[in-house]
């Protein structure tokens, strides 16, 4: 046997017994004789260096240093669920399920397990890339300290993909867990707070060999890309477990909400056996032909929902109420609480949200309060426990002036929270709305933090954020924490940053009410700033989306000469305020007014370049059937309540073949 068989055969043989024990938790061989099989491995590869590979189980054990974690978009964007507390919830969803999809609906039902979000990407069989979730749009290259999990295949079997992602969590089971905090006290540190976030921690390790020694596992759930091969979501988790993949065996196919409700019934007394931390249900649509009619909102799948189980709570007291302003002027009351340990911890401030909330609790300081952590992420005040409240304890009076500029506070009709209407003088509201203009999502500036604005702010070097196009490097050098290196960096990342896309630019500028969604659909339909400002209100509203709210904002905001002099600015320092060519090019008004629903399978295009296509010549996608419908595109297996409805409304179905032929 040549040298090259030997480390192949050694390797093949080393993955199977890691997959035996890591992933199956039927191990065939001891330690020792593992220990002894890795050592020979290591040492042949280290002989011969030519026959390296990087997926090799010898580089589980880690040693590459990662400074900085590069950032990559990701192929398929990473959505969030929707959350549910009851179970009235979910059966709203399902309603709402029901009007847009046809036939009988089956539902798998998986646990949502509380670690760190993690996609991996796969390339004929090899592990290539594993990227936090991020933003879900970007996320940063984790690849190294991952490779170190044991339960992470680097190489797959079987009839996998060429080419595919595969999303699930990092977790750090209870026992492991345990075992690092008993080891931290045993040395005199402190321990962890809890699991969730020690695992988040671990991935973003500089040393991947210490990743290596923690004991994490990744639990997959959900496979995404182009012909997998799978038609379901249940039959998607039974491939990932042939190709190698750890799919927690709890998930079940259910063909009812009633069934559904036993599975959450059952794990909600069944999660503490569990050796990892959990905190509800994900049900999904198990068709994915159904989950791809249902498609998408701006932030969720509408083919799953997250049920989450009841939050833990704990009582403390109310030390006293501070008043934050956001970039808006919105005024946000929080409450500062005596520290307490929650769900892992430190919790010393909760939102109290706005003055209704407060006079609905009838919170006053001094009093002992129930905390619970909403959807175990953000912790509330949900009770004040009135029988341990003292008897001079006075109502609460909510603020009737700005805490920072001092200027009387507004609250328009129907509006739950009370604003600071001083839009150019409150410093909170300033600083805020440059640190949105730089934001992740908005321009993106690299070098530039939202700590780094409030400095620049008060240190008078800018007021607005067009100013930020006339900083020097001189002038940011002085700051507090500014290396040159650091200015430098700062300098560059606000001049690449006029390379900006229109919409970001116009969800950056931070009109109230207009997020990513909006800004998009206000740039497509008006292709460049100047259009959108001499937009009338009525014209606004007749955008796919806009409602009243949204229109009276983007007026209010035009309307404002210190913001039509902060666009110019923005114009001459050469940020892109009007949709590029390479946008505009193969866009028409051919189907402009026309509502058009995609409804089946097709076999030349996916729904989502048939999507593209409408949205290109102009038209609008809708999810649902009505008498607003201009026609049907229909493929395969559309649903014979959606044909019916269609006879019914004397709606025009055609094929995407006649289709793609009408737009050409």
């Amino acid at each position: 046997m040549s040298i090259k068989q030997q480390i192949d055969q050694l390797r093949n043989e080393l993955n199977e017994h890691n997959y035996n024990y890591y992933v199956l938790d039927t191990p065939t061989i001891s330690d020792f004789e593992f220990d002894i099989k890795l050592k020979e491995l290591q040492e042949l590869e280290a002989k011969h260096p030519e026959f390296f590979d990087a997926n090799s189980p010898s580089q589980r054990v880690g040693g590459e240093i990662t400074k900085n974690f590069e950032t990559l978009p990701h192929e398929f964007r990473m959505y969030s669920l929707d959350n549910s507390y009851s179970k009235e919830d979910l059966k709203d969803w399902e309603i709402r399920t029901k009007k847009l999809i046809d036939g009988d609906i089956q539902y798998t039902c998986e646990l949502k397990y509380d670690g760190a979000s993690i996609s991996l990407t796969y390339e004929k069989g090899i592990l290539v890339r594993a990227l936090t979730r991020g933003d879900g749009f970007q996320g940063d290259n984790v690849t190294a300290n991952v490779k170190t999990i044991k339960s992470v295949p680097l190489k797959l079997k079987g009839d996998f993909p060429a080419k595919f992602d595969i999303r699930g969590e990092i977790v750090l089971p209870f026992d492991g867990f345990n075992k690092m905090n008993e080891e931290r006290i045993e040395i005199g540190e402190e321990p962890y707070r809890n699991p969730r976030n020690t695992a988040s921690g671990s991935l973003k390790l500089q040393d991947s060999a210490e990743v290596a020694k923690r004991p994490l596992e990744c639990l997959l759930y959900n496979l995404t890309g182009i012909n997998l091969g799978v038609n379901t979501q249940f039959e998607s988790l039974e491939k990932a477990r042939q190709w190698g993949f750890k799919v927690p065996n709890a998930s079940k196919l259910v063909n009812s909400l009633d069934e559904v409700f036993e599975f959450i019934n059952y794990w909600d007394i069944h999660r503490h056996d569990l050796p990892y931390e959990t905190d509800g249900v994900v049900i999904k649509i198990n068709s994915l032909q159904q989950q791809e009619e249902l498609g998408y909102t701006a932030k969720s799948p509408r083919w799953a929902i997250a049920y989450k189980f009841k939050a833990e709570q704990v009582s403390t007291k109310l030390n006293s109420i501070s008043y934050q302003v956001g970039r808006t002027g919105a005024i946000t009351p929080v409450a500062n609480l005596e520290p307490v340990d929650l769900a892992g911890t430190i919790v010393k401030r909760a939102s109290l949200h706005n003055a209704d909330q407060i006079e609905k609790l009838d919170i006053r300081i001094g009093d002992e309060v129930f905390v619970e952590k909403g959807g175990e992420i953000i912790p509330k005040i949900i009770a004040v426990d009135l029988s341990k409240r003292l008897p001079n304890l006075k109502p609460t009076q909510y603020i009737t002036h700005c805490p920072e500029c001092h200027t009387e506070l507004v609250r328009q009709e129907g509006e739950a929270q009370h604003y600071c209407p001083n839009y150019n003088g409150c410093k909170p509201q300033i600083i805020g709305r440059i640190q949105h203009f730089i934001s992740r999502k908005a321009m993106d500036i690299e070098g530039l933090g939202g700590e780094t604005v409030a400095l620049l702010v008060n240190a008078g070097l800018i007021s607005n954020y067009s100013d930020l196009y006339e900083l020097t490097k001189e002038q940011v050098i002085p700051l507090e924490r500014m290396a040159e290196k650091s200015a430098d960096n700062l300098i560059q990342g606000i001049k690449q940053s006029v390379n900006i896309p229109f919409e970001r630019v116009l969800y950056a500028l931070g009109i109230r009410y207009v997020g990513e969604t909006v800004a998009k659909k206000l740039a497509k339909h008006y292709k460049n700033i100047n259009a959108i400002a001499n937009a009338s209100q009525d014209d606004l509203i007749n955008v796919d989306e806009i409602g009243v709210k949204i229109a009276e904002s983007v007026k209010e905001f035009f309307e404002s000469e210190e913001n039509v002099l902060i666009i110019e600015r923005l114009k001459q320092f050469g940020l892109k305020l009007e949709i590029s060519a390479e946008q505009l090019e193969g866009q028409t008004d051919k189907l402009k007014g026309l509502t058009i629903v995609i409804s089946g399978v097709f076999e030349t295009v996916s729904r989502d370049e048939l999507k593209k296509l409408i949205e290109d010549n102009g038209g609008k996608v809708s999810s649902s059937i009505s008498s607003k419908t201009s026609f049907i595109v229909a493929g395969d297996n559309m649903g014979p309540s959606k044909k019916q409805k269609a006879v019914e409304l004397n709606i025009l179905l055609i094929n995407e073949y006649e289709f793609l032929h009408n737009i050409k």
